[in-house]
């Protein structure tokens, strides 16, 4: 036998007549079932063992990496679990720590860890699993009880790292909606409760650990001992739990401060506090309740508000600019708005937004399209792979676009470039020259990035980083991604403006993902300002939009295990029509029927 695109079949074809044969017949023979079970793995080895072991048996048969061990597995092109039992011949692809569902199951069952810890610790305390950082971490908060001290931070991370050292099985067990219910009710989870309430199915899985039962969104490993790698830092008012990134896989990231975006996470808890959500089921009760104009017209209202509230700082820093050019006499000048941020963050409608709010201050604000200043495609950087690197920095001719941007900056004329990206050359563009009340505002991936604007003094520019930091979580232990946000986002906008499908958005996204890791989220915190581009109603819109198009992703393909965990993830959302958008909405840059689309600023 040989194995051709995952597919075993006979290494010689042979007609329907020859294989009636006598010689064929021969090989037939009556036999007993066979009490074990092969398991072919994708490098070609196949082991065999006892019908019903675990797969986790097989796998470690089969030897895993220790820098990135194997956690989960495709079978035939399905996420399974290393729990799951073998019953019969089964492919198999292993998902390693280096795979993003890999990571997503390390720190879900990381997170399952912790709350077991602080369950035993602190039996009265309330903990909330609240945001992500960067660098790999959750940013935890305490209830019922003050916040943790430095020790007691220490003896939870101790407590944990115990239970890791006795490889204590996590078991799952499925259980009827109602007995689910009254564990959480009995409990005091009120925020599961609220969720289960709407839920559809008539079942809950539950994982257990050390007797301690909870639900977690997605899959878990079979035991502790495979939590080997994390460490937890006090931070008030709260902790951080500290986890490896996919890259590399098994390695502690350095821990970075980021003030600024945990500041912004606190304001977005305190919106949802005053719109009365702190979670999807509080969120499904409002909808419910006929409070969905409220929520939405709340959201809305917080977000021009901070809008405006950067324009007002912008047109501050400008006062007593008397001079047009580079150099500041009096006060404070700004003279260039750079807008960063990453794939789907809204910087498009968000710059558009700001621009008619500088335009109130009695600033003219002037867009500089970086794109126009794409080197030629024969002389863009390439990636490890040998494809063009669009996502690098150095796809940009720096040293035209800075040329150019002085001289706009000084009120000279300038003769600005248009790029062709059919052809890939640039061409001649607009002349244009400013006068002494523009403002220019720049616009895309790189604006943090001090590399971009090196002649240009700091004091003369003002930097927004926009992304959609979602804070609204399943359940106090179980996050929303805010990259998951931003793929929804992406795919619904791609579809409908684009011509890309649903799948190849997915194919994409690792891509998109590596070049934000490089180009963007190391210069974040180098920001004036963050704007949370997230709002709390906009997955239950995006579901209506994301959800056909998940469901078009044909099995077994990559991009349909990834579908299938979005679409899940989405289940658990009450639905919005995206006409209670207003049109004016970030949102509407992704689901269509914005009223900025075609507004442009003029001379």
């Amino acid at each position: 036998m040989t194995e051709t695109d995952g597919v075993r079949e006979l290494a010689v074809e042979v007609s329907p007549r020859e294989a009636t044969s006598d010689e064929m017949l021969s090989r037939i023979h009556l036999t007993e079932p066979r009490d074990t079970a092969q398991v072919w793995f994708n490098d070609g080895r196949v082991f065999e063992g006892p019908v019903g072991t675990p797969l986790e048996a097989f796998v470690r048969a089969a030897g895993s990496d220790p820098e990135a061990p194997t956690v989960a597995a495709l079978i035939d092109d399905e996420l399974r679990e290393l729990s799951y039992r073998v019953d019969s011949d089964i492919e198999v692809v292993p998902i390693t720590m280096a795979d993003s569902d890999g990571f997503r199951i390390y720190r879900r069952s990381l997170a399952f860890l912790l709350v077991t810890a602080v369950h035993e610790l602190f039996p009265g305390a309330t903990l909330f699993v609240d945001h992500s950082l960067t660098f790999g971490g959750y940013f935890c908060q305490v209830q019922g009880r003050e916040p943790f001290t430095p020790e007691e931070v220490a003896q939870i991370e101790a407590r944990m790292h115990e239970i890791v050292a006795e490889d204590e099985p996590i078991f799952k067990t499925r259980v009827p909606l109602n007995e689910a219910i009254a564990l959480f009710n009995a409990r005091g989870d009120d925020d599961k409760v609220r969720l289960l309430n709407r839920r559809r199915k008539n079942y809950l899985t539950l994982y257990s650990l050390r007797g301690f039962r909870d639900y977690f969104h997605g899959y878990m490993v079979p035991s502790t001992g495979y939590l080997t790698v994390f460490d937890l830092h006090h931070y008030p008012p709260g902790f951080i739990i500290h986890f490896p990134r996919s890259s590399p896989p098994m390695e502690l990231q350095p821990f970075v401060d980021y003030p600024k975006l945990i500041s912004v996470f606190r304001e977005y808890g305190e919106w949802m506090e005053l719109m009365g959500v702190r979670d999807v089921g509080s969120l499904n009760e409002a909808i419910a309740g006929g409070r969905v104009s409220e929520l939405v017209l709340v959201a809305e209202a917080l977000h021009e508000q901070r809008v405006a509230r950067i324009a007002e700082e912008i047109a501050r820093r400008r006062k007593g600019d008397e001079t047009g050019g580079l150099e500041r006499e009096t006060g404070e000048t700004v003279r260039l708005v750079l807008v960063a941020g990453p794939s789907s963050s809204g910087k498009t409608t968000f710059s558009k937004r700001l621009s008619i709010q500088l335009l109130a201050n009695g600033l003219r604000p002037f867009p500089l399209e970086l794109d126009n200043y794409f080197v030629d495609r024969s002389k863009t950087p390439r990636d490890e792979q040998g494809a063009y690197d669009f996502e690098s920095l150095y796809a940009v001719d720096l040293d035209l676009f800075n040329e150019h941007l002085v001289q706009l900056l000084e009120g000279r004329e300038v003769v600005l470039p248009r790029y062709n990206f059919v052809t890939g050359l640039r061409e001649v563009g607009p002349t244009v020259q400013l006068r002494p009340d523009h403002i220019v505002i720049v616009e895309g991936i790189h604006g943090l990035n001090p590399h971009l604007v090196p002649g240009v003094p700091r004091d003369v520019s003002y930097r927004v980083y926009v992304s959609a930091l979602t804070q609204l979580n399943i359940d106090k232990h179980n996050r929303v991604p805010t990259t998951d946000t931003r793929l929804l986002r992406r795919i619904v906008r791609d579809a409908a403006h684009r011509g890309y499908s649903a799948r190849e958005t997915i194919d994409r996204w690792n891509n998109v993902r590596a070049g934000e890791k490089r180009w963007i989220f190391p210069y974040q915190e180098h920001a004036d300002v963050m704007f949370n581009s997230a709002l709390v109603y906009e997955l239950s819109v995006l579901k209506l939009l994301a959800e056909p198009l998940l469901l078009q992703i044909q099995p077994r393909t990559p991009a349909h295990v990834e579908a299938k965990r979005l679409r899940a993830m989405l289940e658990w959302f009450e639905p919005l029509a995206p006409d209670l958008v207003p049109d004016n909405s970030i949102l509407r840059e992704f689901v269509g029927g914005s009223i900025l689309r075609e507004f442009h600023l003029s001379l």
